[in-house]
């Protein structure tokens, strides 16, 4: 049957109405914000837009990279005033180190430049390749920096990645990541490259964990999480937990390990899994540590009687921490056993004994237990001991060449930071990139692009070479 051209100009329209409402590249609507309903559709989704980002040169891609750097910069006041109040946890001032370290330090595209070898034989050319979709379960103790340095390093890689947010960070994830998703489409990137889950659950988190086109997962968090993952049977990454040990021996400049120590504890209110969980110092400098600690003016030292209610406080009767108080500025967890402090105060120290269970348990709060020791070597034992196998992060405060490189060698960190704060470790103040996720359950180490790719080697026998 022959079409007039009414109807002919009927279809014609209704075609462009449908093209207009969807994106040509990756099947998303065109109001589409990065957020879907549902795990299969944030898969069918991620895979088609994964497809049209290898489309693109790798130059695009690292434009598209460096204009998400700048709006996580332009928007860095409210998303670090929006993680603290959703979450309660850490400081504005430091949320706002936080992002732009994130911004600035998260390797791009030059972290996958391909290898090549030339030898008589011919030409040997190894690639960083995209994995393809992969599926992220995020904290709540950063959920900012995670989605910043995760979503430049993956897409960097050439993936596409779907976040399952921590319930109770779900609004601040979610913003960082309609931003982030915004700026990708702006720039020429296909929709739906980065997105996450609506209303995030165990059970979307399991849904994506499962999903048999999800080609990687990456786990930041606690270790059941990061268990989950790994027995997933899929290629994972685990970043867990920690409870970082700071040694500090007889040949430190004690004065500026105290200071160290104190902004280092202290930070975002020590929810960095990086973060100085316990002192462990040579008895002989022990009380000149402890002054220098105070005379920053931003430590204060619980009495005996205050560390017995603060610690009953901190731990519930099973042992558990009290999660209430989980990031929380040091006023307001003191204030809870009757105890004022002013504003410059940052951090609550004392001397506990060895046994002592807040020695033991990363508590994720600015309260620092101080343990004295008779010698290096017992300190070495003894910070060893307290870091549980975790292989997470160590620091040390030493002038000694060999007590450093034994004590390294003894605890075997994935960061290990030397005469400098915590943090330092993941290059706030310190050299080298940052990541926030730290693979040490995994071995990873200090994520970057390279992290969440997969090694293509092409072979090229014989003939090639000039020389």
């Amino acid at each position: 049957m022959a079409l007039s051209e009414q109807d002919l100009a009927g279809i014609i329209q209704k075609v462009l109405t449908e093209l207009n409402g969807s994106s040509s590249t990756s099947g998303a609507p065109a109001d589409f914000d990065g957020i879907h309903q549902n795990v299969d559709s944030a898969v069918d989704c991620a895979i088609r837009a994964q497809k049209e980002l290898l489309k693109l040169t790798l130059k695009k891609r690292g434009e598209i990279i460096d204009a998400m750097r700048q709006t996580v910069l332009d928007n860095n006041e409210m998303l670090a005033d929006m993680a603290v109040e959703e979450t309660s946890l850490g400081r504005y001032e430091d949320k706002i180190r936080e992002n732009i370290l994130c911004a600035t330090k998260t390797p791009g595209i030059e972290d996958i430049q391909p290898l090549a070898k030339t030898g008589d034989d011919g030409l040997m050319l190894l690639e960083y390749a995209p994995v393809g979709v992969i599926g992220a379960l995020t904290p709540i103790t950063n959920p900012t920096g995670t989605v910043i340095h995760n979503s430049i390093s993956m897409i960097a890689a050439g993936n596409a990645v779907i976040f399952n947010p921590h319930p109770s960070a779900v609004t601040t994830s979610s913003t960082i990541l309609k931003l982030l998703h915004k700026t990708i489409v702006d720039n020429g990137g296909p929709a739906g490259l980065i997105s996450a889950i609506a209303k995030p659950t165990l059970d979307s988190a399991r849904e994506l964990i499962e999903h048999p086109k999800v080609n990687m997962l990456v786990a930041t968090g606690g270790k059941p999480v990061v268990r989950a993952v790994l027995s997933s049977g899929k290629k994972a990454i685990g970043a867990g937990a920690g409870n970082p040990p700071v040694l500090v021996d007889e040949t430190a400049h004690i004065r500026n390990a105290a200071e160290c120590i104190v902004s280092g504890a202290s930070i975002n209110n020590n929810i960095f899994c990086t973060c100085e969980k316990e002192v462990v110092v040579v008895d002989e400098v022990a009380d000149s540590l402890i002054k220098f600690m105070l005379e920053t003016g931003k430590a204060y030292m619980l009495t005996p009687d205050e560390v017995e209610r603060v610690t009953k406080l901190v731990l519930t009767d099973k042992g558990k921490i009290n999660t209430k108080l989980v990031g929380r500025n040091v006023q307001v967890i003191l204030k809870e056993i009757g105890v004022t402090l002013g504003e410059e105060y940052r951090l609550a120290i004392f001397e506990a004994p060895k046994d002592h269970p807040l020695v033991w348990t990363e508590q994720m709060m600015p309260i620092l237990p101080i343990v004295r020791v008779r010698n290096i070597e017992e300190g070495i034992d003894f910070a060893v001991q307290v870091e549980q196998g975790n292989r997470h992060t160590a620091i040390m405060h030493s002038t000694n060449v060999d007590n450093m490189t034994a004590f390294a060698r003894a605890v075997q960190t994935t960061i290990f930071v030397k005469n400098g704060p915590a943090y330092a470790g993941i290059g706030l103040g310190g050299e080298g990139h940052t990541a926030f996720t730290i693979a040490g359950p995994t071995g990873e180490g200090m994520t970057s692009a390279r992290s969440f790719t997969r090694q293509r080697r092409c072979t090229l026998v014989e003939g090639f070479r000039i020389i």
